[in-house]
């Protein structure tokens, strides 16, 4: 536990809540979160420990391999060695930056962090005992329960637990196709690369993509900052065709963009335009209600199902596939009228371009047999273990469950997981489920959050009893302050 780093974390909040006129347990109590331990802490931080309770520990045997070891993973990993008694789990993961903190990079692209802010280093959160091969899986063979990696490493395994998390498909977009696949940690020179130098080409969902995307915006706020007879800076921003790692992020960098211009008095020289693929803001209809209404406060465009398919970076432009549809002829037989789709391509020149690219399964997963048609890990959504393979699981970005790619999915998953599967190793029936809860920190400006939380039922979950659609400064602490050590010290050590 780095005491060191939570103390000052602590002590950086207590700075902003006496701003305010606040002690941190009053915010607490105001938030309905009295009592989170870490939060609630005295001077020391130390005290979170040993509220802790020890768990139940199974004296069952068996070789757990985990592959990937990012946060999904990772915790995993602390989970199942605070839960086994004499464990033996290996975690293949190739980047030595896995364990990074991926929701900082929207703080980072907006300069309320720095890149050092989010990087963590996958060896200083290894559980003890835990085995890493600093490898890459690619060739999966459940039947005889063994992977490869890109050595030629064979690993056998009786229980193997599938994390790998999820790539971003730039080559997809004509324009971008030499960018390739990413993912959000480690060297992304080459997609930087593609994107390029003065182009306002950006994307928030690598590490290093965070850093580029706050000095584009600077670039861009300086110029609606000089611009001169009603000339408009336009800021467009993108949301793809498939499901994506956190759904608000392409918003929450669009408000954070829009406080900055506000800052900078460039606001009313600049417009701001969403380009969501989907017909709504968000698929809870309470919260999409709520960011209607925020965009109009705020002044935004938004054209539904537009999803880019080809940047011009010399010409600065962004190609659309728009969708609609049309009333057709009435049709006596079936008493209605026809509904025939309609498409074209809508060219939209910009200053400034936020991509959100889309998300896919890596490819040794979806051509495997643990794989599906769509690429993801096909589990049961409650229990998480593979439909076909009784000793496979999944958790994280990669588990085809409905709304599950966040890390607020993540910290209940895992949990759920670790149970199942020494229920499973012992013979028994796997009682343990997760029931789609996830959560959205959605930032609406510098200073404030809507806290969307939700589950499969598609209604607003909220953990604790205020209005959930309500933007409000307490969850922006909990944001800026309280989310990144719960993450690191909490989850990655399989407790919180």
């Amino acid at each position: 536990m780095d005491y060191k780093y939570l103390n000052k974390m602590l002590s950086e909040m207590d700075k902003d809540l006496s701003s305010k006129g606040m002690s941190r347990r009053e915010a607490m109590k105001l938030a309905g979160i009295s009592g989170a331990g870490l939060l609630m802490g005295a001077s020391d931080v130390a005290a979170m420990e040993k509220d802790q309770l020890p768990l139940k520990k199974s004296g069952i045997n068996a070789k757990i391999v985990i592959v990937g070891g990012g946060l999904a993973g990772m915790s995993t990993a602390a989970r199942l060695t605070l839960s086994i008694e004499n464990p033996d789990i290996t975690v293949i993961e190739p980047e030595k930056l896995s364990v990074s903190y991926q929701p900082g990079q929207t703080l980072v692209a907006a300069g309320i962090w720095d890149i050092d802010d989010i990087k963590f280093n996958r060896d200083d959160f290894v559980p003890e005992g835990t085995k890493v091969i600093a490898d890459k899986v690619i060739d999966f063979d459940p039947t005889n329960n063994r992977v490869t990696t890109a050595k030629g490493q064979v690993v056998e395994y009786d229980y193997l637990i599938v994390a790998t998390g999820l790539q971003l498909d730039f080559e997809r977009i004509e324009g971008l196709e030499e960018a390739g696949r990413a993912y959000s940690s480690g060297d992304n020179t080459k997609l930087l690369d593609v994107l390029g130098e003065d182009t306002g080409i950006c994307s928030i969902y690598t590490a290093e993509g965070s850093t580029k995307t706050w000095i584009e915006m600077q670039k861009y706020i300086e110029k609606a900052k000089n611009a001169k007879d009603g000339e408009k800076v336009k800021f467009l921003f993108t949301h793809p065709s498939t499901p994506i790692k956190c759904g608000g992020a392409p918003k929450k960098i669009m408000y954070l963009t829009n406080s900055r211009l506000k800052e900078a008095g460039a606001r009313d020289n600049a417009e701001l335009v969403f380009y969501p693929n989907g017909g709504a803001m968000f698929g809870v209809p309470e919260y999409h209600d709520a960011i209607v209404e925020q965009f109009k406060r705020e002044g935004f465009d938004c054209h539904y199902r537009h999803n880019l398919v080809r940047v011009e970076k010399e010409n600065k432009i962004a190609v659309f596939d728009a969708k609609w549809q049309e009333k057709g002829p009435y049709d006596p037989i079936m008493r209605d009228f026809e509904v025939y789709s309609k498409h074209e391509q809508v060219r939209v020149p910009y200053d400034f371009l936020h991509i959100t690219p889309d998300a896919i399964a890596p490819r040794e997963v979806a051509e495997s047999d643990i794989g599906s048609a769509k690429g993801w890990v096909p589990v049961n959504k409650e229990t998480l273990q593979h439909v076909k393979f009784d000793n496979v699981f999944a958790v994280g970005d990669i588990a085809q469950v409905p709304m599950g790619k966040t890390g607020g999915s993540v910290r209940k998953q895992y949990k759920v997981l670790v149970d199942n599967l020494i229920s499973q190793m012992e013979g028994k029936k796997l009682e343990s489920k997760y029931a789609g809860y996830t959560v959205c920190p959605l930032i609406t400006s510098i200073g404030t959050v809507m806290l969307a939380e939700f589950d499969w039922t598609v209604k607003p979950t909220p953990l604790v009893p205020l209005d959930p659609t309500v933007e409000r400064w307490i969850w922006w602490l909990m944001k800026v302050y309280a989310l990144k050590p719960m993450t690191m010290y909490g989850m990655l050590a399989g407790r919180a």
